[in-house]
């Protein structure tokens, strides 16, 4: 009796991992002792940049944030040449990143630490995305700081319910941020970011006083859940760009793409600034 041969093809998947980051400290690889103190001990503070050509946008709110948390944080400024150099070494012959510098202070009796973190470039957003709102706000919200566990937690629930990120609230349904970007709200004549403790990004910074030039007064007001529906957009900010949000919890959002594209416009227009 014949004996039947079964050919199965076999596709075979190939995963590229995501290159490892390069990290140094203080301009140097980092030693197990100093990854061990960032391991165990939360505090510190960080910001993140998108960097093209060498270059980025908002460099100086950047060096002015570093600084500015160093003050509060350690009692001692962060010298905005020195992070500079540091970020420079750290690049070496790459000239497209995404850049984290996180400060840390393990000797209380020294100068602050500056780690330099190199992955690769992050585009930007592409369509709108989905915000699920969660009963929390960060503590010390003016402050970019390395402790993240609400925010990363929240986020987490959101995306497993199929939303893109958590929206965070205070009391009364207050709206303060997205679990990683700004949030602003337009009701078809200007443009309101919310008044309630939240980071104020370097995206917002630098799209906020550019916005009335173009047609858009801003404000910094109350803004809650409710209000929601009276809006005719709403967007999210950060390093990576601008996006539009079409949905939060069980309400869908209307999406002004003509607004989204002119704060997008504004946004790609601000020079990049030589590290």
């Amino acid at each position: 009796m014949p004996t039947a041969i079964i050919s199965r093809a076999v596709t075979l998947v190939i995963v590229t991992p995501s290159p490892a980051p390069r990290i140094e400290i203080d301009g140097r690889p980092p030693t197990v002792e100093q990854l061990g103190h960032r391991a165990l001990v939360n505090y510190g503070h960080f910001t993140a940049m998108q960097v093209r050509g060498f270059a980025t946008r908002g460099l100086a709110l950047h060096l002015d944030r570093l600084d500015a948390a160093s003050r509060e944080l350690f009692g001692t400024g962060l010298d905005g040449d020195l992070v500079r150099r540091r970020i420079q070494h750290a690049l070496g012959d790459t000239p497209d990143a995404s850049v984290r510098v996180v400060v840390h202070r393990p000797d209380p009796d020294a100068a602050p630490s500056v780690m330099v973190v190199v992955r690769p470039p992050v585009p930007a957003p592409e369509g709108p995305v989905r915000l699920k709102s969660v009963p929390y706000q960060r503590p010390v919200a003016h402050i970019k700081h390395v402790g993240s566990f609400g925010q990363i937690h929240y986020g987490e629930l959101a995306e497993r319910e199929g939303f893109d990120d958590a929206l965070l609230t205070g009391p009364g349904g207050v709206i303060a941020e997205s679990g990683v970007a700004n949030v602003a709200f337009f009701d078809g004549s200007r443009v309101t970011w919310p008044d309630a403790p939240c980071l104020h990004g370097i995206t917002m910074r630098l799209l906020e006083p550019r916005l009335p030039a173009a047609g858009f007064p801003s404000r910094r007001a109350p803004v809650r859940l409710a209000d929601l529906p009276s809006f005719r957009s709403v967007l999210v900010t950060n390093s990576h760009g601008v996006a539009p949000v079409d949905r939060v919890d069980d309400l869908a959002l209307p999406v002004d793409a003509a607004f989204a594209a002119a704060v997008a416009e504004i946004y790609e227009s601000v020079p990049w600034d030589p590290i």
